[in-house]
């Protein structure tokens, strides 16, 4: 009988070997903290006794939860040994083979499901199964959240070394907040051009030739090279999806000389499609930005499909950026305009926002207004214009910005150049003065960095997925501003900050001097592993 979420071997008869035993969600933190590079939270106990799955071995697995990165989360019965499947939802039994052993935990590719998930709904999108870009549109939704907010608390316990003992614990993490939208919510859309199309395994007898097996559409997920067609996407607006459906209906003509790039051979024209939607300042319309990067300027090609989707009234700016490297990023070294105007408009916790086809900007407005607010509670301002904020990671400007019509002065330091430029245009366009956004990498300060403005009444800090670096962590504590908020996109290295900033690191003789007063967990991207956090620390 196998154990409840457990784990036995299908291809061999060999007994179990001597217990393992691990911690039981914190495990879901293990890749996490590795793609941190800080694996040192996660020491692996001897392999002497332990049982060891090997690759290509072929196991029956039961998932217990959902590790961060939204993998399954199963564990090797009577040794708690961990084995994660990307694509397992919890209370799935199914086949699984190993794929890859990483010393303290295995993954698994999954071969067969034998009985469904919990909480199972069907998945509106065709894609779902496939795509990888909403890996659970099949869970319902409170079970997402839920899943969510436990792995939040996990790894702010494992990694930030919080007791859940502490009677202040409780009061400390908040409930994550839900997003009322769930579908159509991101305003950008990034889909690639490739030569032939990726299928599933039962539908490669599908295979078409020439023209035909041109794809435009997501990559397949850990493929750079493989493309899955996509006609609509349901995280994208209606807008967007009729631009998308237009130019798959005539792109493939061979009459207009189109080539899709080919990643291999560095041959071909069209690279990618960028979709992004704004709003109509006077109107609250939608309006569309269309974005082709191509491997060179040959605007005579595009035309027929300039002309073609130009007619959707929502379509207000097309630009072509060209992208002559053999990488796949759909930034361009440089951009024309070939319809309307060269940005579009968003308006933001009352106000407005140009974006180029390049801008950074919150990828789910809707939520944005909520995560905006959360932070502007946390920063607790006076609003007597008397208080200096500064703004670390600050992007295009978007926190400062909002919190400026309040304060005496934001200064916002960022490393993308395009993101300071667009910051100071936004400063101008909504007619604020009381903000100075610079260029500088924050993971590369030295020891003058601080001097150029006077010190802050409240430091927002809102890094990419790494983290803050220890320099930047060393900075803040010498500091001493009495309040930070701290807004992260992982909460692996979130908590890992939080531990640093409030607990010290002994190994460097560095002390801790900050007290961790809330933890908000935010549901930016739903049906995705993607966890947003609002974490407010006030000086000891």
């Amino acid at each position: 009988m196998l154990p409840t979420y457990g784990l036995r071997r299908v291809n061999s008869g060999r007994p179990w070997l001597q217990n393992f035993r691990r911690s039981s969600i914190f495990s879901s933190a293990i890749p996490a903290i590795q793609d941190a590079e800080e694996s040192q939270f996660d020491k692996p106990k001897p392999k002497t006794q332990s049982y060891f799955p090997k690759r290509g071995q072929t196991l029956e697995l039961v998932c217990e939860s959902l590790a961060f990165k939204g993998k399954g989360l199963c564990k090797v019965a009577d040794t708690g040994f961990v084995v994660l499947c990307d694509g397992a939802l919890p209370g799935e039994r199914f086949l699984g083979r190993v794929t890859r052993k990483k010393g303290n935990y295995a993954e698994v590719s999954k071969v067969e499901t034998i009985s469904p998930h919990w909480d199972i709904v069907d998945a509106p999108c065709e894609y779902a199964s496939t795509c990888g870009g909403c890996k659970t549109q099949n869970l319902l939704y409170e079970a997402q959240v839920r899943a969510k907010e436990q792995q939040v608390r996990e790894l702010v316990i494992h990694v930030g070394k919080f007791s859940e003992k502490d009677p202040e614990f409780s009061s400390i993490m908040k409930p994550i907040v839900r997003c009322d939208i769930q579908f159509h919510y991101r305003n950008k859309m990034e889909f690639s051009f490739a030569t032939k199309k990726w299928l599933p395994k039962e539908l490669l007898h599908e295979q078409e030739d020439g023209a035909s097996a041109y794809a435009l559409g997501l990559h397949a997920p850990g493929f750079f090279d493989k493309v899955l067609n996509v006609n609509k996407c349901l995280l994208q607006s209606e807008p967007a999806n009729e631009v998308l459906a237009a130019i798959q209906e005539c792109w493939r003509d061979p009459q207009l000389g189109l080539s899709p790039y080919d990643v291999h051979s560095h041959d071909g024209f069209l690279k990618h499609l960028v979709l992004r939607t704004g709003r109509d300042v006077k109107t609250g319309l939608p309006e569309l930005m269309v974005n082709f990067v191509t491997s060179s300027y040959k605007p005579v090609l595009l035309k027929p499909l300039v002309q073609k989707i130009s007619t959707i009234p929502e379509v207000v700016s097309i630009v072509n950026n060209i992208n002559t490297s053999v990488g796949s990023t759909s930034v361009g070294e440089q951009e024309y305009i070939l319809h309307g105007k060269s940005t579009i408009t968003e308006i933001l916790r009352g106000l407005t926002f140009q974006i180029s086809a390049n801008s950074f900007f919150q990828t789910n407005t809707w939520q944005a207004e909520v995560l905006y607010k959360l932070i502007e509670d946390c920063a607790d301002l006076r609003g007597d214009g008397s208080e200096i904020v500064l703004d670390l990671f600050c992007g295009t400007g978007t926190i400062g910005l909002t919190l400026s019509p309040r304060v005496r002065y934001v200064y916002g330091y960022e490393v993308v150049p395009q993101a300071v430029s667009d910051a100071r245009r936004n400063a101008k366009l909504n007619g604020i003065c009381n903000a100075t956004f610079v260029e500088g990498d924050l993971n590369k300060i030295g020891e003058n960095f601080g001097k150029d403005f006077p010190k802050p009444d409240v430091v927002i800090s809102d890094p990419n997925r790494p983290g803050m670096h220890m320099k930047l962590i060393k900075f803040l504590l010498k500091l001493k501003a009495p309040r930070i908020v701290y807004v992260s996109c992982n909460p692996a290295t979130c908590a890992r900050d939080l531990d640093y900033l409030c607990h010290g690191v002994v190994e460097q003789n560095i002390q801790g001097c900050y007290k961790l007063k809330s933890l908000q967990p935010v549901d930016m991207f739903p049906h995705t592993p993607h966890i947003e956090c609002v974490c407010l620390l006030d000086l000891c």
